[in-house]
């Protein structure tokens, strides 16, 4: 199966269809290229206008994080799967998660094309759950224990500026985790 076959697949699934009654296309950024994968929640409002993913402060964040800029972070050799390919929606306290089935029926079609990905990283609860079956606690000690799952993924707290004030009540990230992984990416993409 190509990307766009698994695109067009999603497009006839019926759980899709009032996506697709509203013009709106399913958001990823793919490549056979990618040697990096990050697997974040569901794209939000901004992205869906945008269809760009990270394309806000929270990617710029997340940027920082790895230590690149926009020319690397959107180019092939950073893949971008959500855990739903569109919005969700909103909900009382914020987005709806990500729909389930999209990672498990949809995301094992794109690991398949994509055959030089060394590190993926899982960004924020849903992702960390789906993949880890998160043993630990909660996300905070799950990050914390980020080197249990090296060398094939890194968990992340999401970038989301909502979440400044967990970075703010946990220094230890920007200073313990996070030249790791700048580690890795540098290594990775040379």
């Amino acid at each position: 199966m190509t990307f766009e076959q698994i695109r067009e697949r999603l497009q006839k699934d019926p759980r899709n269809e009032s996506y697709v009654k509203r013009g709106i296309s399913p958001l990823w950024q793919v490549s056979s290229q990618a040697r990096i994968l990050l697997i974040g929640q569901a794209p939000g409002k901004k992205a869906e206008e945008s269809q760009t993913l990270f394309h806000d402060l929270s990617g710029n964040k997340l940027m920082s994080w790895m230590g690149i800029d926009p020319t690397f972070f959107y180019s092939q050799e950073i893949a971008i799967l959500p855990m739903d390919f569109y919005y969700p929606g909103k909900g009382k306290t914020g987005d709806l998660p990500p729909r389930s089935f999209i990672a498990k029926e949809y995301h094992p079609y794109f690991f398949s094309l994509m055959p030089l990905v060394q590190l993926t990283v899982l960004i924020g609860r849903y992702s960390v759950d789906y993949y880890l079956k998160n043993k630990r606690n909660n996300l905070t000690e799950t990050v914390r224990h980020y080197e249990d799952y090296l060398p094939s993924f890194f968990p992340l707290v999401h970038p989301s500026p909502l979440n400044f004030r967990w970075q703010t009540k946990n220094p230890w990230f920007e200073q313990e985790v996070v030249p790791v992984l700048q580690s890795y990416v540098k290594k990775i993409l040379g």
